[in-house]
């Protein structure tokens, strides 16, 4: 049976830093990553890249500590958003000092002021830096090579070995491409495998963002936290589906259909919300969401009126990156609709990313509690590096810590499976379940019908779950367990959340 000191679930930035810190610590690292290495919604194939601040000095370490709490709705951990905030300077210089990774900046200090450079759900500039995919991969490439981390990419986390007193000691992994269970054991796991994105119908988040890591440390004793708050994002339908759509350039919008606005009211409606890019409660531009999700799966038709002189520095690169990469011009007629995008919760850790579950740790956007009901724009990837760096640490000082087993365990590998093609089937009833009742209008009515149904969901696996199954059929099975058990949790918290803050909104 194979053996790690540490194994990471997930390759994308969190899961990676944790990685190289666990290694650099004198560890003996393995990432398995459902997809390929470097994936997730840290390496999503729509965007250009990714926002990265921070405070601009020490000075505004607690202006950023209050914003977070305040945009969070009190909701995020103090401890946590201290434990982040303080750790965001440290964490960029390490990216550009120690890993090499060649970070954009605002061309001028005079464009750094933009009110464009303002982070979603912010007041003020911070420092802002951008992370760009080419530069990121060959750093981290590089650092992977030379620590010598062992990776497996299209390695799925199916479940997790605990020891009589209750320790993570192993893990089940299933190979994708050899369509093969393997089992692993460990002296720490780190979960990094992303957020709840994979659990609707339409998600910015790629296809390898599976939803179910969650669940499966739930299962053994993690609790979970602000599962309900969920970012859900304006995207394209047409020309081209699964980009984000730009949210500095509401602004420069025109609508091609009604819109239930008032014309008096829609011109400044816009102008707030171009301050920010997911869905929130919170502010009156949330009509300009409500119009979009009325408008259903088609999407709402606009289109672009950009200015001909003094463009934003931030609205020509998202020009200038639409043209060239994808063909679209401003004044091509778009479609836009809401997609799911961000977790603001997941597994509960503390300041150390530990979970509560010895031998466990999480980081990324796995976790909640260093956000709240909302996030301010470029703190999820601020996130990864500060808390990857963190489990990393952590983990490797508590596999080295370990006293030496004298032989690695048994694992026994799970035997039920159920049909890949049901599995499928019932996957796509749960997403379709999720994204009709539980995307921005969350109603009373329909979160007890989603939990209806994702009880009638659970039930039929069940009745459709075979012994002896292959392992692709018994990887099936538990994926979609854990992802049904995760939707249950996330609706059940929608559900006891009756008032709106943020992210979450009840209409009734």
């Amino acid at each position: 049976m194979e053996s790690t000191d540490v194994l990471v679930i997930g390759s994308g930035i969190a899961g990676l830093c944790a990685a190289i810190e666990a290694a650099r610590t004198g560890a003996t690292v393995t990432v398995a990553s459902a997809g390929k290495t470097m994936s997730g919604s840290s390496f999503f194939p729509g965007t250009w890249g990714l926002g990265l601040i921070g405070p601009v000095d020490e000075g505004d370490e607690q202006n950023l500590i209050d914003t977070i709490q305040a945009v969070g709705g009190g909701v995020a951990d103090p401890e946590l958003v201290q434990t982040f905030v303080h750790g965001i300077p440290q964490a960029i210089e390490w990216l550009e000092q120690d890993l090499g990774v060649e970070l954009q900046r605002p061309q001028s200090a005079e464009s750094a002021q933009q009110k464009q450079f303002i982070p979603c759900f912010d007041h003020k500039t911070r420092m802002w830096r951008g992370l760009t995919r080419k530069p990121l991969e060959d750093a981290l490439t590089t650092r992977i090579e030379s620590l010598g981390i062992r990776l497996l990419p299209r390695h799925e986390l199916i479940e997790l070995v605990e020891d009589t007193d209750g320790k993570i000691v192993g893990a089940t992994l299933y190979d994708r491409t050899n369509e093969r269970l393997v089992p692993m054991a460990v002296k720490a796991t780190i979960i990094a495998a992303g957020g709840t994105g994979g659990l609707f119908e339409r998600s910015l988040t790629s296809a390898d963002v599976l939803s179910s890591s969650q669940a499966i440390a739930l299962a053994h004793g993690a609790s979970l936290t602000n599962i309900e708050f969920m970012q859900m994002m304006p995207g394209f339908i047409e020309p081209k589906r699964n980009l984000v759509f730009n949210e500095k350039t509401w602004r420069y919008v025109k609508f091609d259909q009604p819109v239930d606005i008032a014309d008096d009211k829609l011109d400044d409606l816009l102008e707030q919300r171009s301050g920010y890019g997911p869905f929130t409660s919170r502010l009156d531009s949330r009509a300009i969401d409500l119009a979009i999700d009325q408008a259903g799966a088609e999407g709402l038709a606009l289109h672009y009126d950009f200015p001909r002189e003094d463009v934003p520095e931030f609205v020509q690169t998202f020009a200038t990156w639409l043209q060239d990469e994808h063909g679209i011009a401003p004044t091509d007629e778009m479609r836009v609709a809401m997609y799911a995008h961000a977790a603001n919760g997941g597994i509960k850790i503390d300041k150390t990313a530990y979970t509560g579950v010895e031998g466990l740790y999480a980081c990324g956007e796995a976790t909640g509690g260093m956000h709240g009901a909302d996030r301010i724009g470029g703190l999820s990837s601020a996130n990864g590096i500060v808390f990857g760096r963190i489990a990393g640490a952590s983990a490797a000082r508590a596999a080295l810590d370990a006293p030496e087993a004298a032989a690695p365990m048994d694992i026994a590998l799970p035997q039920y499976g159920i049909a890949t093609t049901d599995a499928e089937r019932l996957t796509h009833s749960l997403k379709h379940t999720m994204s009709t009742y539980c995307m921005i209008n969350r109603t009373e009515a329909g979160l007890s019908k989603a939990l209806q149904q994702l009880e009638s969901l659970k039930d039929e696996a069940t009745a459709l779950s075979k012994p002896h199954a292959n392992d692709s059929e018994i990887a099936a099975l538990a994926r979609l367990q854990s992802q049904n058990q995760l939707a249950t949790e996330m609706v059940k918290a929608m559900r006891k959340r009756t008032e709106s803050l943020g992210s979450h909104y009840r209409s009734n």
